[in-house]
């Protein structure tokens, strides 16, 4: 890292269903005023802006800035899916580093439609196909069932394959998303859920019931980043900076390796992991607390492995023994995670980082991890793209 970055502010406001929401330049002007309130930092200041969502036309950035300022700066768009927000964040994070700036802003929104994720365009060739052509060939398509709860569901399959674990240990997943969401108030779903609930929900693609599977979601959030030399100069309270961050997209072995868990990303995240850890000099055992992207149970688990949280094989355990929660080993998705935080796809990336600046300062009210010092954050988009982030409290 050539300048150290700080997280000066962030901003993000209650996540809602489809139909309940603001327009989406309403929602990105309210995050992107809430993070520079937290920072302390006038709009005049910053002097460029990275903005993320998926499904929004050309210059939706431009949209929901300009409801900030005017100010002239640039505006850079950005649609990696799910990853989106995080990849805003990365670019926002480089052109400081690199001190091509002093202070950026990464925003995030999403204004979405009820249902389950589909393409934009029927045209044109999907982006996706050899992702789906993939999966076709290694366990058949579903006309009935989400494309998504394919993927993932799949990628489930293949891990119960190898390892044998119960279907109800994904249902578990669901069970601790609840309870952490129970405490967020920004959270899409605050009511807890029992086991017996999620497994007799109704099956969406197995082994995943509706409960296990996150909502279509609208919502924004926001990070104004800075050097250290702006904080400075500002009097910022600057209390946590990105230690390491990296980003990485697919290598021959997603499909090579014939196995659905790296069709959806899990090369992906060892190696953006892996990077993330040597370049911080740290291991996952320094971990206190990890925002990981959980868009289906399944993801949760295998992601487990892929960031190295429990060793390849050991997921089941590390769940039935509570050391994903409270009390455990590492606490993951204290915000209640994309399943019952929600999922707003452009804001995905930037909520996770607010909700770990929160801890870091000791802001995150009933659901404070204790101590934390170290933070990891996981945003994946198949197609694709994986970003893992490491903060740091100052």
């Amino acid at each position: 890292m050539k300048r150290k970055v700080f997280v000066a502010g962030v901003g993000m406001i209650p996540f809602s269903k489809p139909g309940k929401s603001e327009p989406y330049m309403v929602m990105g002007e309210r995050a992107a005023k809430l993070a520079l309130e937290d920072a302390r930092v006038p709009y005049a200041e910053v002097q460029q802006a990275y903005v993320s969502y998926v499904y929004g036309d050309s210059t939706a950035g431009q949209a929901a800035i300009y409801r900030v300022g005017l100010t002239g700066i640039p505006v850079f768009n950005l649609n990696n899916n799910c990853s989106s927000g995080s990849s805003a964040l990365y670019l926002a994070r480089q052109a400081v580093e690199s001190g091509m700036v002093e202070c950026a802003i990464a925003l995030g929104f999403e204004q979405m439609v009820p249902g389950a994720l589909k393409g934009a365009y029927d045209d044109r060739p999907s982006p996706m196909a050899r992702f789906a052509e993939t999966m076709s060939e290694l366990q058949g398509y579903d006309d009935a069932a989400p494309r998504a709860s394919q993927f993932f569901g799949g990628a489930g399959r293949d891990y119960m394959k190898q390892y044998g674990i119960r279907a109800d240990t994904f249902a578990r997943i669901s069970v601790k998303a609840r309870q952490h969401a129970a405490r967020n108030p920004l959270a899409v779903f605050r009511d807890t859920v029992t086991l017996d609930q999620v497994m007799a929900a109704p099956t969406v693609f197995e082994p995943l019931t509706r409960l296990q599977c996150c909502p279509p979601t609208c919502g924004a959030a926001a990070a104004i980043l800075c050097s250290e030399d702006f904080a400075r100069r500002h009097g910022l309270d600057a209390k946590v900076f990105i230690a390491a961050q990296a980003m990485t997209t697919d290598t021959p072995s997603t499909f090579d390796k014939r196995d659905m868990r790296q069709l959806v990303g899990y090369d992906m995240t060892q190696a953006a992991a892996a990077q993330v850890y040597e370049a911080a000099g740290i291991g996952p055992e320094d971990l206190d607390v990890v925002e990981l992207h959980d868009c289906f149970t399944a993801n949760e688990l295998i992601t487990y492995e892929g960031l190295g949280l429990t060793p390849e094989g050991t997921a089941e355990k590390f769940i039935v023994e509570g050391d994903n929660t409270y009390g455990g080993r590492v606490v993951t998705n204290p915000s209640g995670g994309l399943l019952s935080k929600g999922h707003p796809l452009g804001a995905t990336g930037l909520a996770q980082c607010a909700e770990l600046t929160w801890q870091l300062r000791g802001q995150a009210d009933q659901r404070q991890v204790e101590g934390a010092r170290l933070a990891l954050q996981h945003n994946l988009g198949l197609g694709g793209a994986c970003v893992v982030t490491l903060y740091q409290a100052a």
